[in-house]
């Protein structure tokens, strides 16, 4: 069977994320995101620039797909959400089901998935990047059940055993 893994950036550091990369098999982190920076300086590791050539050193092949990120008014829906029921972005556990439906109508049912699974690897599995520690917290767990649902993938999730130490690589 196809797999496809999840993972956040959240609750991981730089070697605790390529020990779980690595365990989980994958051979390439497909990013998500809008924006690919991430605020705190536990986190820098994260920023794409940083993230490619720490993933290239671990010969781990990265793609970039925009396509599938939310814009900005769509993560401002789940923001006043989060406010609403007084969570933050890091500790969200669900999106919300307005995002859901309008992330679906306005991303998944227009946004092709043929040219992500044409890129996948042969060898290993492909992990869907974003920041969120859990993945129902965030919109790659939507496109991952579509992959699920519509072409046959079964979906890995990968996530922090525990909190990071402070990285600033």
């Amino acid at each position: 069977m196809k797999r496809i893994a999840t993972v956040g950036v959240y609750e991981f550091d730089a070697h605790s994320f390529l020990r779980a990369l690595d365990a989980a098999g994958v051979t390439q982190v497909i990013d998500v995101r809008q924006r690919r920076g991430v605020r705190g300086a536990e986190y820098a590791w994260a920023n794409a620039q940083r993230l490619q050539r720490m993933l290239a050193e671990a010969r781990i092949a990265y793609t970039y797909h925009p396509e599938l990120a939310p814009d900005t008014e769509l993560r401002h829906l789940q923001y006043r959400e989060d406010a609403r029921q007084g969570v933050g972005k890091r500790s969200r556990e669900q999106l919300s089901p307005e995002y859901v439906r309008t992330y679906t109508e306005e991303i998944l049912d227009l946004v092709p998935l043929n040219p992500l699974i044409g890129q996948l690897p042969v060898h290993g599995i492909g992990a869907l990047l974003c920041v969120e520690a859990t993945a129902a917290a965030c919109h790659r767990s939507l496109v991952a059940r579509r992959l699920a649902d519509r072409h046959g993938f079964e979906v890995v999730e990968i996530e922090a055993d525990e909190p990071p130490a402070v990285d600033l690589l």
